[in-house]
């Protein structure tokens, strides 16, 4: 499988698939790169492992019967993955990307505070700065377990890391 290990510390790992697929394909070889990742990594026989998705749920990993913590997200071009072996995961990446609207967006979906800051950056330094607000947001949704939704005033408690993408990508990692 061409899967990257892009991160790796203390019973988390994060792995990527760079291609440019359908989202269903993509999909697929993800699982199965994080199948390979973790047979490899635990030296486990790849059948004791699974990839369990239910709509609305995280997803799960299991791993010879015990749940890890598990996580995905996709753009055009890339695909990552992250395990915990000891709690949940989340992760997101985005392109960086110029979006119409990101005020409102912002405001809506990561509070007045990261709003007001974003309109404090420089006109050439917002895109990324949204980017990385964004994933940062959404990984930790993801972590709780919580659905993308409208600003709440909610911030769940998640330790976060940035991690080094080639460009335009920018992934955040929360566990």
């Amino acid at each position: 499988m061409d899967a990257t290990v892009f991160w790796s510390t203390d019973g988390v790992l994060v792995i990527g698939i760079a291609a440019v697929l359908p989202r269903l394909e993509a999909r697929l070889r993800l699982r199965a790169a994080v199948r390979e990742a973790m047979a490899t990594w635990l030296k486990m026989d790849i059948e004791a492992i699974s990839v369990k998705s239910t709509p609305g749920a995280p997803p799960r990993l299991l791993l010879a019967g015990r749940v890890a913590g598990l996580s995905f997200t996709h753009d055009e071009g890339i695909s990552l993955a992250a395990i915990g072996l000891h709690g949940p995961v989340g992760i997101d990446v985005m392109r960086v990307q110029d979006i119409a609207g990101w005020f409102n967006l912002a405001r809506d979906y990561l509070g007045p505070q990261v709003a007001e800051e974003l309109a404090a950056c420089p006109d050439a330094q917002r895109p990324l700065a949204l980017a990385q607000a964004w994933t940062a947001r959404e990984a930790v949704l993801k972590c709780a377990g919580l659905p993308l939704a409208e600003w709440n005033g909610v911030a769940p408690a998640c330790r976060l890391q940035a991690l080094a993408l080639p460009a335009p990508y920018v992934a955040t990692l929360a566990y």
